[in-house]
């Protein structure tokens, strides 16, 4: 019986920690040391926390800055086989001079997020919907 209890609380203390862990992956840093755009929204210079709903490929990203939502956009959680070695945002540049930003790597994980056009060419659409 007793062993039965340890079981018990060995399984639910396993089952919290694994849940932490997954919590701790699906949230991350964004610098951006200038102006962007992210899938149409603007984005000033500054540090955001970026949290993810879902486990990919698909998910929903909300960008946080002083513990305010700034903006919610839809990205693609892609796995990489190397880790990035720091956190670095890919940008791209417009047509009319302006950048936005096309991928998030965190340092030390192997995953990025996919965003706008790059998001949409990996989905296999053209964008629109």
């Amino acid at each position: 019986m007793k062993i039965s209890s340890a079981y018990k609380g060995l399984f639910l203390g396993l089952a919290l920690l694994l849940a932490t862990s997954a919590f701790a992956a699906s949230q991350g840093p964004l610098e951006v040391k200038e102006n962007v755009s992210l899938n149409g929204k603007q984005l000033p210079a500054g540090n955001y926390q970026l949290k993810w709903e879902g486990n990919g490929p698909n998910v929903e990203v909300t960008i946080i800055k002083n513990k305010n939502v700034v903006a919610t956009v839809p990205a693609r959680l892609q796995e990489v086989t190397r880790a990035a070695s720091k956190d670095a945002t890919v940008m791209h540049i417009n047509d009319d001079g302006s950048k936005s930003i096309s991928e998030i790597q965190f340092g030390g994980k192997k995953y990025i997020l996919a965003m706008g056009q790059e998001s949409a060419k990996a989905d296999g659409g053209d964008g629109s919907k």
